[in-house]
């Protein structure tokens, strides 16, 4: 990997292309996590509580934004949760990825004393990919297509039954060899009181697909991100409001493959144009910064870089390799990655 790198390097500057800016030297700090098991899943509650999970049923939490402790959701260690969705000290869901009863939710309500399996995926041939929720109550789950079409689950009574709502299931009609990516547990976003993205890979074309009625009609827009290969596509997306967002992707089997690697939208994802992020190469999460609308930061194998301008413009903020990655604040945020990783944001104020 370093001689790809640096051969990358040698021939970026022989065609007379400069080493990409650095944000702030240091801005991640590397944290113990007591764990080597791969870790995806993150989501980011507020400066002092965060949950993070990972592979043989590991979870990890926060509760005074210092120190980390590592749980084991019971007779769970088979299976690889790469999302979790925290809402306070005490309560999170964690959703683990896999081919038919190995997409699992699972539930704590203790801080992760004891656990509560929610629901198992009721088809054979689904794959769960990502979850999102609106508030403690609301909240929608995305997986591959089953019998061509995307699945997409939601819930109304905090996760305890989920269901179809879309009134044409048409509307979630998958192409040839499309699906989507469990990478970060950020192919799918939501915002507001009813919008909802999720993005896709494999096919012909990258899609990005919309609702803003909590998944009851569903549109969808191409982008220019390549495809056309199971490793490659789109595999995150985030908005700051109902009309400003990004998504990013690449292939994470040639991750400095210095192909497009993001877009970005203006009206919710009707149309895309091309946005290159750095660090270039395969990014697997893309997230906002609370309190700071022009803020994004973006991350993947190849890294992780922040823009201030609302995309305009990227700078590196450090080339180690993460999956995930979210902010409490302009000075808080939180990053995870292979064999344990965990990083605490420590750079200068995200404005």
């Amino acid at each position: 990997m370093k001689k790809i790198l640096r051969m990358l390097a040698i021939s970026l500057v022989a065609v007379g292309i400069s080493t990409p800016p650095v944000f702030a030297q240091d801005a991640w700090q590397q944290v113990q996590s007591d764990t080597t098991v791969e870790l995806r899943g993150l989501s980011v509650v507020s400066a002092n509580i965060a949950w993070a999970s990972g592979q043989k049923g590991t979870v990890l939490k926060t509760v005074d934004g210092e120190h980390w402790k590592t749980l084991v959701v019971p007779e769970a260690e088979n299976l690889d949760f790469r999302d979790i969705q925290g809402f306070d000290h005490l309560t999170a869901i964690a959703m683990s990825a896999g081919p038919g009863a190995a997409s699992r939710m699972y539930k704590t309500i203790d801080g992760g004393a004891s656990w509560q399996l929610m629901i198992t995926n009721p088809d054979p041939n689904g794959f769960w990919d990502a979850m999102d929720f609106w508030d403690a109550n609301n909240g929608v789950v995305f997986g591959d297509p089953v019998n061509g079409q995307f699945q997409v689950l939601l819930t109304s009574d905090a996760g305890k039954t989920w269901h179809a709502v879309a009134k044409d299931p048409r509307q979630l009609a998958a192409l040839a060899n499309e699906g989507a990516f469990a990478a970060s547990g950020t192919c799918l976003s939501v915002k507001g009181p009813g919008d909802v993205w999720f993005v896709t890979g494999g096919a012909e074309v990258t899609r990005v697909f919309h609702s803003s009625d909590r998944g009851q009609t569903w549109a969808n827009s191409v982008t220019q991100i390549p495809a056309a290969a199971a490793a490659r596509g789109l595999f995150s997306v985030a908005f700051s409001d109902s009309k400003h967002g990004f998504a990013v992707g690449g292939d994470y089997q040639k991750t400095t493959l210095p192909n497009l690697n993001g877009v970005r939208t203006e009206d919710g994802g009707k149309t895309w144009q091309d946005a290159p992020i750095l660090p270039a190469g395969f990014l697997s999460v893309v997230t906002t910064v609370p309190a700071a609308p022009q803020v994004w930061v973006a991350g993947g194998l190849t890294g992780s870089g922040v823009s201030v301008d609302g995309g305009k413009s990227w700078q590196v903020l450090t080339s180690t390799p993460i999956n995930a990655l979210g902010f409490a604040n302009q000075t808080l945020g939180w990053a995870i990655g292979p064999k344990g990783l965990l990083m605490k944001y420590v750079g200068k104020k995200l404005e």
